[in-house]
């Protein structure tokens, strides 16, 4: 094909999908074809609270059998079972993970496809956050902001590579990718948080390009950027002008990143307004940019930051 006629064949294909993703855009996802998930296996990572509770007993009630991954135990095994409890007949496999081992990572991996098999769902939503302005983080070994940037992102790798190869052989599977609206704009006293959340944000773009280079359209990848979720993991954190960027409601949140899953979408951003700061982002000259933040109280953001109370 010359590359007249290959021009014209991309311009079409451009224009049609660019059409049929402002139609999914402002169609509701219960009036769009979902796929069926039940019987699928969901692993989801951080799942002994917040979040990663909430898509665990949503998974459970679509029919998935759903292996949990936390660092807390009992925690862990709270979800279980609450899971078992809000719906009939669930199962429900949970495993103490430290998401910073890769070597406990590949281990624990092995024990699931033993236990329970191949994986179908994998959802990447653990994460810990610090707080701190980068000249008050600690860079040894051991550190809060390395551990940030290994639970965070570094993780995602060691999962990934643990359950991606048996979806690569059946052509089927989903992994998600829970990144922030911190992994879109960045924020004073979050540079190691901002920096895991762009790192995550860029594996799951990257992976979603991998797997059309190597055609498997059956494996699916969604990354969900949401703004910031009243878990108690950001306590303390506040908007001048949360009209524009309210603090989300956990059960609103898991809802969006289920309804996403089902209709393959492969970017979520949390709300919706979040998606009109990313394209000024992309327009607007860094100054003006900086201008606008400064201006929303971004530099303002985590003064009052507490974090989640520990027991």
């Amino acid at each position: 094909m010359n590359l007249f006629l290959e021009t014209i064949v991309f311009l079409v294909k451009f224009i049609w999908l660019w059409l049929l993703g402002v139609y999914k855009a402002l169609m509701p996802a219960s009036l769009q074809p979902q796929k069926a998930i039940s019987g699928w296996t969901v692993l989801i990572s951080g799942s002994g609270s917040g979040i990663g509770r909430l898509l665990a007993l949503r998974f459970a009630a679509l029919g998935c059998r759903v292996v949990l991954w936390d660092m807390n135990q009992a925690e862990n095994e709270k979800t279980a079972h609450l899971l078992r409890q809000a719906a009939l007949g669930a199962q429900a496999t949970t495993y103490t993970v430290d998401l910073s081992n890769r070597d406990q990572v590949y281990r624990i991996a092995g024990q699931v496809k033993d236990d329970v098999g191949d994986v179908d769902i994998l959802v990447n939503n653990a994460g810990i956050v610090t707080g701190r302005k980068l000249l008050d983080t600690s860079d040894t070994a051991d550190a809060l902001m390395v551990k940030t940037m290994e639970v965070n992102s570094i993780s995602h790798f060691w999962t990934v590579k643990a359950f991606l190869p048996a979806m690569l052989q059946r052509n089927r599977g989903h992994v998600v990718t829970i990144s922030s609206s911190a992994g879109l704009f960045g924020a004073s006293g979050l540079v190691d948080y901002c920096s895991s959340k762009f790192a995550a944000f860029g594996f799951a773009e990257s992976l979603r390009l991998e797997l059309a280079k190597q055609k498997k359209d059956g494996i699916k990848t969604t990354v969900v950027c949401p703004g910031f979720i009243d878990t108690g993991m950001f306590e303390g954190f506040k908007y001048r002008f949360p009209i524009l960027m309210p603090i989300l409601e956990p059960p609103y949140v898991a809802d969006k990143i289920i309804e996403a899953v089902l209709i393959d979408q492969a970017w979520l951003c949390l709300p919706r307004s979040a998606y009109l700061m990313y394209y000024l982002k992309g327009l607007l000259p860094v100054n003006a940019t900086d201008a606008l933040g400064e201006f929303m109280g971004i530099l303002d953001l985590m003064d009052e930051f507490k974090g989640r109370k520990k027991d």
